[in-house]
């Protein structure tokens, strides 16, 4: 990959990636943070990186950097009370956007990325595959598992707008 084509990659999945990511983690400094990494490592290993497959190996990078840093993230509690305490709540109880993102948020990080990757991002079960280094059995499987597990949590009464 040459330095020309790394800038067109930048600036074709850049939002992309950053919306993937921030879906994931919900939080934009963690997510921008992410991002950099994998567009870091992207450059590092440009000369091995086929142009071709520029946008697939951005994904699994962020990908694999987001499940790490969602690892680390875990071991610290007080920071997810505070978030927690923090929420601005005068928006109103049923808001669609709310409700979703709670719905996705009741998922494992796996399902939540596979969901993400698939619904909003459109890749193809082989491609959610190779990201995150899944089998394309095991990506339908747990896509299944979780989109039933939406559907279950949306279409309960109390979250019926």
């Amino acid at each position: 990959m040459t330095e020309r084509e790394y800038n067109q990659c930048v600036t074709e999945y850049a939002d992309n990636v950053y919306r993937f990511i921030l879906k994931n983690l919900q939080h934009e400094e963690d997510a921008r943070d992410v991002v950099q990494t994998a567009f870091e490592k992207m450059w590092v290993n440009r000369a091995e990186v086929d142009n071709a497959r520029c946008k697939s190996y951005l994904f699994t990078v962020a990908y694999h950097q987001m499940i790490d840093h969602i690892r680390k993230s875990k071991r610290i509690t007080l920071r997810d009370e505070f978030r927690e305490e923090s929420r601005i709540t005068d928006r109103p109880a049923h808001n669609t956007r709310k409700i979703l993102e709670e719905a996705l948020g009741r998922l494992n990080e796996t399902q939540r990325s596979l969901v993400l990757l698939k619904d909003y991002e459109g890749y193809s079960y082989e491609e959610i595959g190779k990201i995150t280094g899944l089998n394309e059995s095991q990506v339908k499987v747990y896509l299944h598992r979780a989109r039933v597990q939406l559907k279950n949590y949306l279409v309960s009464p109390e979250n019926v707008l």
